[in-house]
């Protein structure tokens, strides 16, 4: 039985009428809570689960020592990190094509899009290959220490293998995630975490250093990335109707967009690796560099819940423009960012309570605690501001405004945040403060930035440009839409 707030529309499911009463929004907000977190408790979980490998990986070098631990902060927040943000990227180009198209009810549409999509990002990580190999001069070129230069070096060599599940285990996501099929993805995550901790505590007692740590991770990631590959192919059988020489049609223009995609998400997560880099040249480099990513650690955690959120409302958003919605892809933004910014404050306050004791579970040095504890109130700031930011990433991405927000990214963080981060860390000599303070201030402008967008945005005209788009891709092409 449809409510009265439901209108018929286009599609399977049913637009919003307006909202005019107190009633009224207390219905909406109970019914788009409860496709949120259908979607997002199972991807956040998920995200957790494969930030926990990151994160079991750092603790296990933190027991090391801590130029190791520093070592390894580095390869995951400069290299891992940038490489990751860019293979992200290009993946998330499935959030809008193949949303937009399950939306639309082209369903068969999804596996030549899967395809293609592998087929890019395996080719992006050949490309990307000479930075893993020589990453030890490459961050002693940007000004790295010699000693933590030299085993995150080491470490990148050692971790080629899992840069390449990352081609597989990506695209599969967002193909899984835009039809809801994601308690499948949370229980094999929780499985390759579980086993990750294994084999560190194993590598430990083996007394087999950074190697052991590589080599879990490696084992790990690929697990995901083939166990999720098996399920499509067993069990996706409506949008996956095997391998097809279709998905070699209009790369290029595949390409492309995921190219805008992935700019988009790269200016917006190279963000702390840059940060890092400007923090290596810092008096003390080693506590500077270990206690900002013990903080990206918690920062983290918060962001697998952001992470969540943002691919639900991306897979709301896109599936209802898809269906022709505009009114429920609004009322999908507005209640994502209520409960977003609901989860930021109780851990922001979290952190401001606890902050003396943060590092204790990371390292043993007391100089490391100290700094991370003199950090907390501006990592408490940081989940705040992110909160808002990330859920307006997932509607960009939903949207199909991969370019312009690249641009206002890049303006925002390399334009403001990371001159003024320069200006109040080195020439102020506010040191870690000063650098991580300004970049602060070029998160929040993006955040205004992309909020004001969204404010102006006619719904039903991106209803519009969604029906022209999947028009122009049909079944089996893909055409760049600016």
């Amino acid at each position: 039985m449809e409510t009265p707030l439901m209108a018929k529309a286009f599609g399977s499911d049913v637009d919003y009428l307006p909202v005019k009463s107190l009633k009224e929004a207390k219905s909406v907000l109970w019914t788009e809570t409860v496709k949120l977190w259908k979607i997002s408790v199972p991807v956040a979980l998920t995200s957790l689960f494969q930030f926990l490998l990151q994160s079991s990986t750092t603790i296990y070098a933190g027991h090391l020592g801590d130029t190791q631990l520093s070592s390894i902060s580095v390869y995951t927040t400069v290299l891992a990190s940038i490489f990751f943000a860019f293979l992200f990227g290009m993946s998330a180009t499935l959030g809008t094509l193949c949303g937009q198209a399950y939306g639309a009810g082209k369903v068969q549409s999804l596996g030549i899009y899967l395809q293609r999509s592998w087929i890019v990002l395996i080719f992006t990580c050949i490309i990307l290959l000479p930075f893993y190999i020589y990453a030890t001069p490459f961050l002693k070129f940007f000004g790295q220490a010699n000693d933590i230069a030299e085993l995150a070096g080491q470490y990148s060599t050692l971790s080629i293998p899992s840069i390449f599940s990352f081609a597989i285990n990506l695209p599969t996501q967002r193909f899984l995630q835009v039809q809801s099929k994601v308690s499948v993805i949370m229980f094999i995550s929780l499985m390759a975490l579980i086993l990750n901790i294994g084999l560190l505590y194993l590598f430990y007692f083996l007394s087999w250093g950074l190697a052991g740590a590589a080599m879990a991770s490696n084992v790990s990631l690929w697990i995901i990335a083939g166990a999720q590959v098996i399920y499509v192919v067993g069990w996706c059988k409506e949008a996956w109707t095997g391998l097809s020489w279709l998905a070699f049609r209009d790369l290029w223009d595949f390409t492309k967009l995921s190219l805008a995609s992935s700019i988009m998400l790269c200016f917006e997560q190279w963000y702390s690796p840059c940060i890092i880099l400007l923090l290596g040249h810092l008096h003390n480099p080693v506590i500077a560099v270990g206690s900002y990513s013990i903080c990206l650690n918690f920062y983290g955690w918060h962001m697998m819940l952001l992470l969540g959120m943002n691919a639900a409302v991306s897979v709301q958003v896109s599936n209802k423009l898809g269906m022709r919605h505009p009114r429920a892809a609004k009322y999908s933004f507005l209640v994502t960012a209520l409960h977003s910014l609901f989860f930021g404050m109780v851990l922001m306050i979290t952190i401001f309570l606890s902050k003396d004791n943060l590092a204790i579970i990371f390292t043993k040095s007391k100089d490391m605690q100290l700094a991370v504890a003199d950090l907390a109130y501006l990592l408490g700031l940081t989940i705040i501001i992110n909160s808002a930011a990330q859920i307006m990433s997932g509607v960009a991405i939903g949207s199909g405004w991969q370019v312009m927000v690249a641009y206002i990214n890049l303006a925002c963080y390399y334009m403001v945040g990371l001159p003024l981060g320069f200006l109040l860390g080195f020439k102020a000599n506010l040191g870690v403060k000063g650098v991580w303070g300004g970049t602060m201030c070029g998160s929040t402008l993006q955040a205004l930035i992309l909020l004001f967008v969204i404010w102006k945005t006619n719904w039903a005209k991106e209803v519009e440009q969604t029906a022209e788009r999947m028009q122009t891709c049909g079944s089996h092409t893909v055409t760049v839409t600016p």
